[in-house]
């Protein structure tokens, strides 16, 4: 992406069929509905970190695959056999810090759905908040979680500003999807 002022910029320039293109055009500052999804995007954003973003979306079908479909019932009841399984799946981040996150996160999310009925309800209550205090509420939750990985994951999913430069089409489509960013368009 070097070169170019926005990520906004660099996937315009992209064949409409790469990875990073399709993201952007279609998912990027889109709202995220289903826990299943909000789930596995925090997946994603955790083994991004040190490996470029098109990596991570290259393998994002064996990551689905690999972790039960993201299914947060099924992750967090994951033990020691599926930790190896997951080291052993050339199709993923086999990095066992990452893996135990997924599956320590997971259960984090059981405990905060019994009180806010789903990961989405728990962000809900929250928000609007600044970065910086999203970033504090995680690490009280959650594990491998710092600023550019909580940032992301709630740029990414609709909730803070910054995924799309005025402008762009893709934002302009994430807010009539119903994003809770406040750029205008």
């Amino acid at each position: 992406m070097a070169g170019f002022d926005s990520y906004c910029a660099y996937c315009a320039t992209l064949p409409e069929d790469h990875p990073d293109r399709v993201y952007h055009d279609t998912e990027y500052g889109f709202p995220i509905l289903d826990d299943a999804g909000f789930f596995g995007r925090f997946i994603l954003e955790i083994n991004q970190a040190g490996l470029s973003w098109t990596t991570i979306l290259r393998k994002k079908d064996a990551f689905r695959l690999a972790y039960g479909g993201f299914d947060i019932d099924t992750v967090a009841g994951y033990g020691e056999h599926d930790v190896d399984r997951l080291l052993s799946d050339a199709g993923i981040v086999r990095n066992r810090l990452k893996i135990r996150a997924a599956i320590g996160n997971a259960r984090s999310i059981q405990a905060l759905r019994e009180e806010f009925g789903s990961f989405r309800g728990w962000i809900e209550a929250h928000h609007p908040l600044p970065k910086e205090e999203w970033v504090r509420i995680f690490k009280k939750h959650f594990t491998f979680v710092g600023g550019e990985i909580v940032g992301e994951l709630l740029m990414s999913a609709g909730y803070l500003d910054g995924a799309h430069i005025a402008g762009c089409p893709a934002g302009k489509r994430a807010i009539e999807a119903g994003a809770a960013w406040t750029r205008n368009y």
